[in-house]
């Protein structure tokens, strides 16, 4: 692949890049403010079955469709760089049911399918170079689990640049709005939560701009267009149709889950009562309680759990995560192993298996951490939180050649292109000659390479401009 091929590549792709890495916790995201990526196997996992039915229904892969859920408590959604969806925080706990974020969902979908962002990648070419390198600083910040500096840094002018590229025409939305309206019929689905989550945000036509939620902003409203969607599912074959009961528990969970480990302790209480012994609340206080540092009612909570519901593979991942944030280490290995075998396909559970593994600094765990790393990276190659640990893990194991081949692939996915190139050229000249990982460390050499040569150039080209008008501004004096 060409410098230049690689660097489009990052270009259409950054998004996908920035699932590299974040914390051991079951919601994954850097501390502080600003905006974060949350990443946790279990609402990933609700995520898909909301959203693939839809992606298969506008005859999308579903598997090049990526869903990413923002920390930000504003009520939005949007499509950005290809195939990219986010979804907010503050769009799913403001949802009153499933069906309104399915509604969601195909609506983004349809900005997809009628190729609606070409408006945002004009605007995204014509970046400055300066731009450009902002924007990848801001992945390498967040693939290195800065995830709040890399939003910011990549985020922190979208009232200039962010929304304005992603603010869609009233032609574009009403033909986003059809085609969600033809993926829900397709699918048997009701397009009543679409009008639902419409009329929640039907007021802020009537809120100055700067104080919208952002979807309102990006996606204009008006009664005409809810009154033309609303004549549309009412006359659909499918409008009085349920939502799959299994579905809206899941949701539910999901809901509970993010309130718990998003709200304040007194707030989850409020919406989920000590009385309320059902499955949902207890869920919800839960996380409640970890992140209110009382431990022993969270462990309570989620043992009772475990106990009514034993073979759950995310119960047992929140007790590990309790455990191992509360310095538990070797206690947490128990419940990710359990979590592991009821969901082996899962490599986010098998990442926090072994960073626990490798955190309790113990050799004999090693063994275990790197087959459990080296499933897990074959399923997600670009979690360079996963390349960083399993760098650790040979370089504990004598590897020598893995630590370097391990570190490489860590530091290109960071944004470290001298430390991507040193590290692979150390691994070709230790790994077996033409094998997969040998040809893997040629190729982050070769580009690496490549992009230092390119950058070379860059500088020398931007020095040589200096000293051009250097010139010019002195043969300006002479002639004054």
């Amino acid at each position: 692949m060409r410098i230049r091929q690689f660097k489009d590549f990052l270009y259409r792709s950054f998004i996908v890049i920035l699932i590299t890495s974040f914390t051991h916790a079951n919601i994954a995201s850097a501390q502080g403010r600003g905006i974060s990526i949350l990443r946790d196997a279990e609402i990933e996992q609700i995520i898909r079955d909301i959203t693939e039915p839809i992606f298969e229904a506008a005859e999308l892969d579903k598997n090049a469709v990526a869903t990413y859920l923002l920390n930000d408590t504003t009520i939005n959604a949007f499509v950005m760089g290809g195939q990219n969806v986010f979804i907010n925080s503050g769009l799913l706990l403001k949802a009153e049911n499933v069906n309104q974020v399915i509604g969601v969902v195909a609506h983004e979908t349809g900005h997809i399918t009628g190729g609606h962002l070409s408006r945002f990648s004009e605007g995204m070419s014509q970046m400055t170079s300066y731009s450009l390198m902002g924007m990848l600083l801001g992945v390498a910040a967040m693939a290195a689990g800065s995830a709040d500096a890399g939003m910011a840094l990549m985020m922190g002018g979208q009232q200039v640049g962010y929304r304005s590229f992603l603010r869609f025409s009233r032609t574009q939305e009403s033909s986003a709005d059809q085609a969600a309206l033809t993926f829900l019929e397709r699918t048997g689905q009701s397009g009543r939560g679409l009008i639902e989550f419409f009329e929640i945000l039907g007021d802020q036509e009537l809120v100055p701009e700067k104080y919208r939620d952002p979807y309102a902003s990006t996606h204009p409203f008006n009664s005409t267009r809810i009154e033309r969607i609303r004549d549309t599912v009412q006359e659909s074959p499918f409008y009085e149709a349920e939502t799959d009961p299994e579905l809206e528990e899941k949701f539910q969970l999901l809901q509970a889950k993010l309130f718990g480990y998003l709200k304040p302790l007194h707030a989850t209480l409020v919406r989920y009562p000590i009385h309320d012994k059902g499955l949902i609340a207890r869920y919800a206080r839960t996380f409640g309680y970890q992140q209110s540092k009382k431990i022993d009612e969270a462990i309570r909570e989620i043992n009772g759990l475990i106990e009514d519901y034993p073979e759950n593979p995310f119960f047992y991942e929140t007790k590990g995560q309790i455990l191992f944030e509360n310095g538990d280490v070797e206690q947490s290995i128990a419940p990710y192993q359990k979590a592991v075998e009821y969901l082996p396909h899962s490599p986010l559970l098998r990442f926090s298996l072994a960073n626990s593994l490798i955190s309790t600094e113990q050799d004999k765990y090693l063994d275990s951490a790197i087959e459990n790393l080296e499933i897990a990276l074959g399923d997600d190659p670009r979690n360079s939180f996963g390349w960083r640990q399993a760098s650790v893990a040979y370089h504990r194991s004598n590897d020598e050649a893995m630590t370097h081949y391990a570190t490489a692939q860590h530091f290109l996915l960071t944004g470290n292109p001298r430390g991507a190139m040193i590290n692979a050229k150390k691994a070709t000249d230790l790994l077996p000659k033409d094998s997969p990982k040998w040809m893997k460390a040629q190729d982050i050499m070769m580009i690496m390479q490549a992009n230092m040569s390119d950058q070379a150039k860059e500088a020398q080209e931007k020095r040589n401009d200096q000293s051009r008008e250097q010139r010019r501004k002195e043969r300006n004096r002479s002639i004054l």
